[in-house]
């Protein structure tokens, strides 16, 4: 059972909730249109369950393909099924097993909904091999990770607008900059088997690169709650929170220290959930 967990990444809650925190963002928008009620609180709890199975679902199938990959790399070559201790037999039913259990989900939402959720499928299947073919897997990871964003908007109101766009594309550059910053763990091993990253790409310039991303992604992110609220609201100070979190990273970042790194990426946690409470105080009753 250990060794499922494991695979599951169930020991590392901060893949689960950086996937999370976009769909709570998704929530947090919706109530410039509607207000807090059991129903809001009922799907934002069946999305909560729908990252843990689906980042569960996503790490098993991407340790399926990258396996021997994992076996030349120091931080992976101990994964359950790189090492040998879970069969792909076995790693296959677990998929199926979660990926069934995220679509009993899904289908509780509105068609739209539904097939957007589908949708994001595809994506999820061609991710794993993105580092094969380019310098960016960091931003498909974005648009996939950040599917939430509007899957989550679309749970109730069956369309999407401008603003949500915004917040999407906000989101995907934030996950750019965070995973990038994961990815520099691995820059000797992957320099060596050939697996590319924005991690390497920018290994000489990871401050600029870092400055130029998070700053896109938090603009673009005020922009969008101006565009919904029309005003410039006194709750707009809390934004400080997270811009201090950004900031903290890009200064502090460095290409040879993994472990500040790693501390570096899991701050993103707390940024997620900042947004998620500020974008309520903002857009609640906008």
């Amino acid at each position: 059972m250990k060794n499922y967990l494991l695979l599951m990444r169930l020991d590392k809650p901060i893949g689960f909730m950086l996937l999370f925190w976009p769909c709570s963002w998704g929530f947090a928008i919706a109530l410039s249109k509607r207000p807090i009620d059991n129903e809001w609180f009922l799907y934002l709890l069946l999305f909560f369950i729908g990252a843990v199975l689906m980042r569960s679902a996503g790490c098993v199938y991407n340790d399926i393909v990258d396996r021997k990959i994992d076996q030349k790399v120091e931080r992976t070559k101990s994964r359950p099924i790189a090492s040998k201790k879970i069969s792909l037999k076995n790693a296959w039913i677990l998929i199926i097993a979660l990926c069934s259990f995220s679509l009993a989900i899904l289908l509780q939402f509105n068609l739209n909904a539904i097939l957007f959720g589908l949708a994001s499928g595809l994506l999820i299947i061609c991710y794993p091999f993105m580092k094969r073919i380019t310098y960016w897997p960091q931003l498909f990871l974005g648009i996939v990770f950040n599917w939430g964003v509007i899957l989550s908007y679309l749970v109730f109101f069956g369309k999407i607008n401008f603003e949500i766009i915004l917040f999407y594309i906000s989101a995907i550059l934030w996950t750019l900059g965070y995973d990038t910053i994961y990815g520099m763990q691995d820059l000797e091993d992957d320099l060596k088997i050939g697996v590319k990253s924005t991690a390497i790409k920018f290994k000489k310039n990871i401050k600029l690169f870092l400055s130029l991303v998070y700053s896109f992604s938090f603009v673009i992110l005020i922009i969008a709650n101006f565009l919904i609220v029309g005003l410039i609201k006194i709750e707009f100070i809390f934004y400080l929170i997270p811009m201090s979190l950004l900031i903290y990273q890009i200064r502090l970042v460095k290409t040879n220290n993994n472990s500040k790194n790693l501390s570096l990426f899991k701050l993103n946690n707390y940024y997620g959930l900042s947004i998620f409470i500020i974008q309520i105080l903002v857009l609640k009753n906008a």
